[in-house]
């Protein structure tokens, strides 16, 4: 495969390369993660100016060769964020849901929905800046695993069906567990059940509120399902400050 491609793309990562160059991590609607080499962006001159660095989304050329790197040939800013920019929390929220998205995708197969969910939590980031909670960090990555497939079973036992008596989440197992199947779960208490239905239930604007008693046992689950089933470690949904 090769020539050019054009796609929209959000910018997951720029790493410094070289004297003048950037390595782009992209992610994209149609060709999943991409990596690409943006060569002379670093230098005062760059026809690129800003419009390269994370979270910016874009219209962007690519030339496409015989390796992994793309080269960026063009580009114009979809939106380049500037709301979330301002607030420190902000910028540390729509760094991990960019990671977040770049480690659990990290293929070319196509998400667009994920491209989609991934736009819209940056939109909410920008045009909200102090709502960057780790509640909304949660319900982000619960709504990432139901688009890897990997929803947690939340309606029954995961190891059983039994519908009652529901006391404990299992990574291994993918999600509740009675009391009969709790051995190696950890306890999880209804508000974090209810949590994660709602999370799940309602748009990512709408993403519920909990104590941080709650979103510690809902991280958990989250963090757990990841490790069993997709062998992903993610960085903590919040810093401390969220």
């Amino acid at each position: 495969m090769g020539g050019l491609l054009k796609t929209e793309a959000v910018v997951l990562r720029s790493l410094r390369y070289s004297e003048a160059d950037r390595i782009l991590h992209l992610y994209t609607p149609h060709r999943g993660r991409l990596s690409a080499i943006a060569k002379g962006v670093r230098r005062a001159r760059s026809r690129f100016g800003g419009r390269l660095e994370p979270f910016f989304r874009l219209r962007i050329e690519l030339h496409e060769g015989r390796g992994e790197l793309l080269t960026v040939t063009g580009a114009q800013t979809v939106d380049g964020h500037a709301g979330l920019r301002s607030s420190a929390r902000a910028l540390d929220a729509a760094a991990r849901a960019c990671d977040a998205v770049g480690r659990l995708f990290e293929t070319g197969e196509p998400h667009p929905g994920v491209f989609n969910l991934l736009c819209h939590k940056l939109s909410l980031l920008d045009a909200d800046p102090a709502g960057a909670t780790r509640a909304g960090a949660l319900a982000f990555r619960l709504k990432l695993l139901h688009a890897a497939g990997l929803a947690p079973q939340l309606g029954a036992c995961a190891g059983c069906g039994e519908v009652e008596h529901l006391v404990g989440f299992s990574g291994a197992a993918g999600g509740v567990v009675c009391g009969g199947c709790e051995a190696s779960s950890f306890p999880l208490e209804v508000e974090a059940h209810d949590f994660m239905l709602d999370a799940l239930g309602r748009p990512l604007s709408e993403a519920p509120s909990a104590e941080e008693r709650t979103l510690g046992q809902v991280e958990r689950a989250v963090a757990e399902t990841l490790e069993h089933h997709a062998h992903v470690r993610l960085m903590p949904a919040a810093g401390r400050a969220g």
